[in-house]
């Protein structure tokens, strides 16, 4: 018998595939990418061997191929230098290479290894091993070579190779930047001078380069110099696609709230033209040199209407290239400090319009420069910055959730060239958590943003620069307060839809700036609200028409700045030590001064909320307006404050919150208007609030949260009741879910009740019935009323309750009646005492 099996192993051969399930991915969940990029630095080749190198090829394919399996395309993004070994090149395989084996910056002052002890890391750069190995151009072609065929064998993918150039000094010796060149410098982001602008000119050069092989022309601009020599590197070595890092092509400022435009004192519109034209003059010329390959971009660490304010970035002249570039992803403000509303604002307000239906996720990993593993020291292994991004979705112009396409991880290495298995091992999980769990309709919270309009005013409006700088600013600030807003799609987009689908944003509130007068957009935003739409409206009312004011019942007095006393009625959070009723409200940042006033304060529809008064002046700043003809439609305006400073560093500082009242808070405490009422107990102003996002999945919701601080307490109400979450205790507290939380959360809840008080328990169980996919019990109800939403494939045929009764189910089948379909598809249960259980 065994000679028999070893005879036909020997006939149908060892390496034949076994026939296995799941050949179609048939058992994977979720939706799958279109890439993975798995991005590294050379520092894990320790030795120019060629065994070596196959082997460690081998180490991080492996490593994440149970992530790998969930998309149709890898590739391999490779920081080998600055994007310097692109400058360099000559054409010649044999020329050796300056590749970045070290750590801390290697362009300052002080030679690597060098100088006293207490220098830092930024002052002065160390190798990251003692005799690290040396590379030729020829070795970096063999390197891509090797991750091209190992990958292919490991995942069965196919395997992409991607070249990086960076603007700064951060990663390798540059000659090219720093000595040869200096006039290309124009960026301040890490020093003086020390970031290549995208639109400047190079001196004669002499010197042969593959695509100069006569020398560099005096005045050549640098788009066409880094598009010729881009050609030649990639055909040359065999990549596929090249990225710019660290807002390269993006402007001149990449991580500032100053720049071309804005000066932190005054903003300059005579420069916006020129500087459009120069950013559009350096993505034409590269392409005219470096056609086909595709453009993967980092982007700024801001946002769409900040960056055109303060630095002329038009994104909509970029997007409408046709450049066959991907858009900037996510920053990762939130990993270096905690900042979720610019990273959130940043990535939402870039994919509100797209050059195509593509856009990327990116997670921090590891940083193969500057020792430190976010996932293991920043984040400390806490997951709240991949479940909060990967709560947003994006609508298209036809009424489809868009998720990201692509999926990029900086790095799979750290500083020292390791590959620690225990990251992705970790991580991993969770990415596929949350994908999992991707958005599958709008959230309750949609932010309709003026992509166009902004490009738009910049330059047939200049005056309105401050209200475009603003408005990101402004939602920055309420993220950061607890604002759960992660649902975008643009005006445009928003207009199409409610012509296709006019009952689409039935469930959600949407969040806007004053429309533009007269225009089809600020005729939907009314037909929405008198419809039975929810609005809430933030920003300047300045140029305001006529039919809007009339529906928010505005009008405009004469401009005031400066110091306000805050009279608000609707400060729902619980302080031991209340915030400040104190503000600065400086109209520079702040998208002007604050002029808004009721206009009829003795209409019966209108609630004004909040106040602010200067030396006997009064302004309303936030009120709500509903009237019974409107079918249950109601606006809330919020004029706004930008709670921060322009202080001279790279981003605006905030306000002290033991001083000054937070201005933004007003976007979440006016949302119990509209039913949507989350509370938050703390100590005292200055503790740090939580960031939440609220997600519709399959019909249910998910609640993520980052508390920078875990002491406080979370109270949580919805129309529908309070959200009950799977898996924990709450304790009732006059009709809210009360949660202690912990750093990062992420949790389903598909129960709603209305109960004042009691302590309730949710968890998942096994109903022991055949093809029932979830069985979910509360305990600990009295007389409540609880709804019940299941997945959305679920029929009211299909779903199953049971009140104080169990397995085997002989008893206790519990009647339930269709929910209000304001509140979407949900079933009720009411005055129930005790448990129930729900299964499909």
């Amino acid at each position: 018998m065994r000679l028999a099996i070893l005879l036909i192993l020997l006939l149908t051969g060892f390496t034949n595939p076994v026939e296995t399930p799941n050949l179609d991915n048939s058992t994977l969940k979720g939706k799958p990418f279109h890439n993975i990029t798995l991005e590294a630095s050379l520092k894990p080749f320790k030795k120019n061997d060629k065994a070596y190198i196959q082997q460690v090829a081998t180490e991080l394919f492996t490593q994440w191929q149970s992530l790998l399996r969930h998309t149709d395309t890898v590739s391999v993004m490779l920081w080998t230098s600055d994007g310097s070994e692109i400058l360099d090149y000559k054409g010649n395989l044999n020329q050796p290479l300056e590749w970045a084996r070290y750590i801390g910056n290697p362009n300052t002052e002080h030679e690597v290894g060098s100088g006293p002890k207490d220098l830092s890391l930024h002052e002065r750069a160390y190798l990251y091993l003692e005799n690290p190995p040396k590379f030729t151009y020829g070795d970096l072609k063999f390197i891509i070579q090797t991750l091209k065929e190992t990958g292919q064998k490991i995942t069965g993918k196919p395997v992409r190779i991607g070249a990086t150039f960076d603007p700064g000094p951060e990663f390798a010796k540059s000659e090219f930047k720093y000595k040869k060149h200096p006039e290309i410098l124009g960026g301040n982001a890490m020093g003086h001078k020390t970031m290549v602008s995208c639109y400047s000119t190079l001196n004669a050069d002499t010197e042969a380069y593959a695509g100069f092989p006569k020398g560099i022309p005096a005045n050549t601009p640098f788009g066409t110099f880094l598009g010729r020599q881009s050609q030649h590197f990639l055909t040359d070595l065999g990549y596929d696609f090249i990225w710019l890092s660290n807002g390269f092509g993006f402007g001149v400022e990449g991580w500032s709230s100053t720049g071309a435009t804005f000066t932190g004192k005054a903003f300059l519109p005579e420069k916006l033209a020129n500087t459009k034209e120069l950013i559009a003059g350096f993505w034409n010329l590269f392409r005219k040199e470096c056609p086909k390959f595709q453009i993967q971009t980092r982007g700024t660490n801001l946002s769409t209407g900040a960056d055109l304010a303060r630095d002329g970035v038009d994104l909509k002249q970029i997007y409408g290239g046709k450049y066959n570039m991907l858009p900037p992803p996510n920053s990762p403000w939130a990993a270096l400090d905690g900042d979720f509303g610019l990273e959130m604002v940043g990535y939402m307000s870039r994919m509100a319009e797209l050059p195509d239906e593509r856009y990327l996720f990116r997670y921090y990993t590891h940083d193969p420069w500057w020792v430190n593993s976010p996932w293991l020291d920043r984040y400390g292994q806490e997951p709240h910055d991949i479940y909060l991004p990967m709560a947003v979705a994006r609508i298209n112009a036809k009424g489809e959730i868009r998720l990201p396409t692509h999926l990029n991880f900086l790095t799979a290495d750290n500083s020292y060239g390791e590959l620690p298995a225990q990251v992705p091992d970790e991580v991993i999980p969770h990415i596929l958590k949350a994908r999992y769990d991707s958005p599958t309709a709008p959230g309750p919270l949609v932010w309709v943003y003026p992509f166009d309009e902004y490009h738009t005013w910049a330059y047939k409006q200049p005056d309105r620069l401050p209200e475009i700088y603003y408005g990101d600013w402004l939602i920055r600030q309420a993220i950061n307060n607890g604002f759960p807003l992660n649902t975008i799609l643009s005006t445009g987009s928003f207009q199409q839809v409610m012509t296709e689908k006019p009952a689409f944003f039935n469930e959600s509130i949407l969040v806007s700036i004053v429309p533009e007068t007269g225009s089809a957009f600020e005729k939907k935003l009314i037909d929405f609200v008198q419809n039975g739409g929810k609005l809430l409206v933030y920003g300047p009312a300045d140029h305001a028409g006529a039919a809007f004011l009339n529906l928010l019942n505005l009008r405009n007095g004469p401009a005031l700045e400066d110091e306000f006393q805050v009279n608000s009625s609707i400060n729902v959070d619980k302080l031991t030590r209340n915030y400040p009723d104190k503000m600065i409200h400086q109209a520079l940042f702040s998208g002007g001064g604050i002029a808004t006033q009721v206009k009829n304060k003795a209409d019966g529809g209108t609630k004004i909320l909040a106040r602010v008064t200067q030396s006997g002046n009064e302004r309303e700043v936030v009120w709500v307006r509903e009237k019974p003809e409107w079918n249950g439609g109601k606006v809330a305006y919020v004029r706004g404050t930008n709670s921060s400073r322009f202080t001279g560093g790279k981003l605006l500082a905030p306000d002290n919150p033991e001083e000054l009242f937070t201005g933004p808070l007003l976007m979440r405490y006016v949302l119990k208007e509209f039913g949507v009422d989350y509370r938050i107990d703390k100590r005292n102003p200055s503790v740090k609030n939580p960031v939440l996002t609220i997600s519709r999945s399959s019909n249910g919701f998910l609640f993520s949260g980052y508390c920078p601080n875990t002491t406080i307490t979370h109270r949580f109400k919805l129309p529908q009741g309070a959200p009950i979450l799977t898996g924990y205790e709450t304790e009732l507290a006059d009709g809210f879910s009360v949660y202690s939380l912990p750093k990062a959360w992420h949790r389903e809840s598909r129960f709603f009740i209305d109960q004042p008080d009691g302590m309730v328990s949710c968890q998942e169980m096994t109903s022991g019935v055949q093809r029932m996919k979830r069985c979910v019990k509360l305990t600990g109800l009295k007389n409540a009323t609880v709804r019940i939403y299941p997945d959305d494939e679920v029929t009211e045929q299909g779903l199953n309750v049971y009140t104080n009764a169990g397995y085997p189910w002989k008893k206790g089948k519990t009647a339930f009646k269709t929910g209000d379909k304001k509140y979407g598809k949900h079933y009720v249960v009411e005055n129930v005492t005790g448990d129930l259980v729900a299964f499909w």
